[in-house]
């Protein structure tokens, strides 16, 4: 075990760097909000996933740890960032010295976070699918968009229309732990059930997967309605 915690991460200048130039490459190419917002958003949701199903405190920690450096390989590329980001955070975590059993936890996690090649292999990398997959709000429309929405103009893109749809999002675990449970509140004046889930149903599909393999099944309540 290394004395690399979370709190370090996050005040880490070449972490916060790649996390920043990340979010900026991919405003200029119209994507959602993927800034400091959403990662410590995906690490507080990993650590309670793991936390909640009795993980040990430094396999709950890696977790958020994942989590913060997930979408650092943006900065390359959205074409497979999620292997570029797992190399990335390869370099950076062997220069400040953490062990090779606790970098290859991470970097197996981040690189395998993205639907498009993605599998829950341990607990952390499950924990780090359904935290990232599971974040869609209104604060994740960019602020160009969002006062097109106010000006009462439709958003043309459909993720947009979706994440802004969403006035309340909660991932919590059912009071037996049996079941983590995805709970929307969505405007559907802005964007219907039906497209929320013509963009997001790989991604819940995904989210079932990992949650099996934590050995609890995945639930998403959607305008107080069981959906999934």
């Amino acid at each position: 075990m290394s004395n690399i915690t979370y709190d370090y991460i996050k005040t880490n200048k070449d972490v916060q760097t790649y996390i920043n130039s990340a979010d900026a490459a991919l405003l200029s190419i119209g994507y959602t909000e993927h800034s400091n917002a959403h990662v410590e958003r995906a690490a507080a949701s990993a650590f309670m996933i793991l936390d909640t199903l009795g993980y040990d405190e430094r396999t709950c920690e890696l977790a958020q740890i994942a989590a913060y450096m997930h979408d650092i390989g943006n900065v390359v590329n959205r074409v497979n960032h999620a292997q570029t980001g797992a190399v990335m955070a390869f370099r950076l975590l062997d220069n400040l010295g953490m062990p090779a059993e606790e970098i290859a936890m991470i970097i197996s996690a981040i690189g395998q976070h993205d639907e498009g090649a993605a599998a829950p292999v341990t607990p952390i990398a499950a924990a780090l699918i359904i935290a990232d997959k599971s974040d869609v709000r209104r604060s994740r429309v960019r602020p160009a968009e969002r006062e097109l929405a106010r000006g009462g103009d439709p958003l043309p893109d459909i993720h947009d229309r979706v994440n802004y749809a969403v006035k309340s999002s909660t991932l919590s675990f059912s009071e037996d732990k049996k079941e983590l449970v995805l709970t929307l509140d969505i405007d559907t004046s802005i964007s219907s059930v039906m497209e929320y889930f013509e963009i997001f149903l790989s991604r819940m599909s995904l989210c079932k997967t990992a949650a099996r393999s934590l050995g609890v099944s995945f639930g998403v309540v959607i305008n107080n309605l069981k959906i999934l």
